[in-house]
C-alpha cells in the first residue's frame, strides 16, 4: 500500500513539474507587447458629419529595421439627411510614408449608416509615419468630399 501512495505522489510530482516546464516554454514563445501603442482621434471630416476614431500598434523587428504597424479603428456616419436631401456617408482613408520619405495610399472605408459605426483594422509594414484623412462620400461617388485636414496618427520619431 504504501508502495502505491509512493509512486503515485512521484507521478503527481512529475506530471506538475512536466506541465510548469511547458507552460513556461509556451509563455517564453509567445509575442512581445506592442513596441508603441497610442489612442488617435476623434478625426472629423468638414462640418463633423464623419468621425474617425481609434487605435494604433507598432511592432519592430529584434535589429529595429522593420516594423509592422496595426490600426484599429471605428468610422461613423453622422449625417442624418436623407440620400434625396444630400446626405452623404463617411469614407475614412490613410497614407503611409516609407522608410525611403515615399507616401503612398494603404487603406480606405465607406460606411453608409446614420447614426451608426463600422469598425476596421489593417496592418502595413514598414511605415516610418501615419496619417488619416475622413472625408464624405456619396452613396454611389467613387470620390470622396468633404474632407477634414489629414491628421498623423504615428511617426517613427514620436517613439
Amino acid at each position: 500500500m504504501l508502495k502505491k501512495i509512493a509512486t503515485g505522489t512521484l507521478a503527481a510530482a512529475a506530471t506538475t513539474a512536466l506541465a510548469l516546464s511547458m507552460s513556461g516554454a509556451a509563455f517564453a514563445s509567445s509575442p512581445d507587447y506592442d513596441d508603441y501603442s497610442s489612442h488617435w482621434g476623434p478625426v472629423y471630416s468638414k462640418h463633423y458629419q464623419a468621425k474617425a476614431s481609434g487605435q494604433v500598434s507598432v511592432n519592430w523587428d529584434h535589429d529595429g529595421e522593420s516594423n509592422e504597424v496595426h490600426v484599429y479603428g471605428r468610422l461613423w456616419d453622422r449625417d442624418n439627411r436623407s440620400y434625396d436631401e444630400g446626405g452623404k456617408c463617411a469614407f475614412v482613408k490613410f497614407q503611409a510614408e516609407d522608410f525611403d520619405d515615399d507616401w503612398s495610399p494603404v487603406y480606405f472605408k465607406k460606411y453608409c449608416g446614420y447614426p451608426g459605426y463600422k469598425k476596421f483594422h489593417f496592418e502595413e509594414n514598414d511605415v516610418r509615419s501615419l496619417r488619416v484623412q475622413v472625408c464624405q462620400i456619396g452613396l454611389h461617388s467613387q470620390y470622396p468630399t468633404k474632407c477634414g485636414r489629414w491628421e498623423y496618427i504615428y511617426t517613427a520619431e514620436s517613439e
